[in-house]
């Protein structure tokens, strides 16, 4: 039988991010799941930095800060960040556990590599289909061409409909009518 789950799975899964070129999670995700503040997590990472290189670990530029904020509609004022977040990739996160040593930052370690293993999978199988698909369609002709098609528009995601700009109005032509006055005789 599994054993219960510290972090719930989607938990996870919603704190994995992608952010140039790679799928991340950050500092403070991170911290709040292993149960410590994101100052003690960060701090133990600078005793260790030697541990994190450039492909495991970076800093995210002002801008892209800015970006998850707006993303996530978190405000600037009271409170927040002083410093620029951290984001840690896949190899990142597994050399946490070697800075962080209690048995929860370990039991968690396992959770999260488990979600980036799913998550793999799950781009994997997409892309396997995609493929199988364009096989198929090279293989049969035009007369399946409506099926594959419509696979096509299942499997891209829905485009939003625009509303066309401007007022128009729905009535028949006006009713009016000009008065047109009479010469009258003096």
């Amino acid at each position: 039988m599994p054993e219960p789950s510290l972090v719930p799975m989607e938990r996870i899964e919603r704190a994995i991010l992608a952010l140039r070129g790679h799928k991340i999670m950050l500092d403070a995700d991170l911290a709040s799941m292993y149960g410590v503040e994101t100052k003690v997590l960060v701090r133990a990472v600078k005793r260790n930095e030697e541990r994190f290189p450039s492909d495991f670990m970076f800093q995210l530029s002002q801008d892209e800060f800015e970006n998850l904020r707006f993303h996530f509609g978190t405000s600037r004022s009271w409170g927040g960040r002083r410093h620029l977040p951290y984001a840690f990739t896949e190899q990142g996160v597994a050399m946490l556990s070697s800075v962080l040593r209690s048995p929860r930052a370990v039991q968690v370690n396992i959770e999260i590599m488990r979600a980036f293993v799913r998550l793999r999978q799950m781009l994997q199988t997409n892309a396997d289909l995609a493929r199988k698909l364009a096989a198929l369609e090279k293989k049969y002709d035009t007369q399946f061409k409506v099926v594959f098609d419509a696979i096509r528009a299942l499997m891209a995601p829905p485009r939003p409909q625009r509303r066309p700009i401007g007022f128009r109005v729905e009535e028949a032509g006006a009713g009016y009518r000009i008065r047109r006055r009479r010469a009258r005789s003096r």
